[in-house]
């Protein structure tokens, strides 16, 4: 059976190009973007490490994502697959044509931070998004992250089906319902997370790390 929105492998140039474009955006982090990351809980270590930057002099193409976050897709060597772009600007998106977040033209879906899964350990950690997905990654040492119940298809299934426990941290919302809906019904060893007083990086933010270990705690983890 044909997988809708098949994975096309990227040739030498577009990946020579992306790395380009995530090293210059890296570079060109804001003071604006990086206080915007900090107050999600992400400072400039985690930044690094997820090699986050901001848009202020566009990549050819890259004209309509200027001024935004940039939000490279990694493997598992830190070099980019693709990116996405966040507008963190507090006005109606639309107005300004484009969304919250934004893809480049024809990009296929993928998984966030899929290292995470060529690591030691039977258990992973899946959110929805990628800022929850970095915190979630800096308290259990594991976690990948999809955006949304339609983000997460058959593929992104098999990468996670040989983990022994799969923990869904879906919002508390009705889209956080379909996704650990479709996660649940596809995986065996997954088990959804209850978020209660809203999203990961809300939790986090008001505990720290002890608030989510709690949560695991209370579905039988940690044990």
């Amino acid at each position: 059976m044909t997988e809708r929105d098949p994975l096309r492998p990227l040739s030498v140039s577009q990946r020579e190009t992306l790395e380009e474009a995530t090293a210059a955006y890296q570079s060109q982090l804001t003071a604006d973007v990086a206080g915007y990351l900090t107050a999600r809980g992400i400072g400039q270590d985690l930044a690094d490490a997820h090699r986050l930057g901001a848009v202020v002099e566009p990549m050819p193409g890259h004209k309509r994502f200027q001024g935004m976050l940039a939000i490279p897709y990694l493997d598992k060597d830190g070099l980019p697959l693709s990116m996405r772009f966040r507008c963190i600007e507090a006005h109606e998106h639309r107005d300004y044509h484009h969304g919250k977040y934004n893809s480049m033209t024809d990009e296929s879906t993928r998984m966030f931070n899929i290292g995470a899964i060529h690591r030691d350990g039977s258990e992973i950690h899946l959110a929805e998004g990628e800022f929850d997905t970095i915190l979630l990654d800096l308290v259990f040492s594991g976690a990948v992250g999809v955006a949304g119940a339609r983000a997460f298809l058959p593929r992104h299934r098999r990468m996670l089906a040989g983990f022994s426990r799969i923990w869904v941290w879906a919002d508390p919302d009705d889209a956080g319902t379909e996704l650990a809906n479709t996660v649940t019904r596809g995986l065996r060893g997954a088990r959804v997370v209850r978020l209660r007083g809203g999203d990961v990086t809300d939790i986090y933010m008001a505990g720290g790390a002890p608030s989510l270990h709690s949560l695991i705690d209370a579905e039988g983890g940690n044990r």
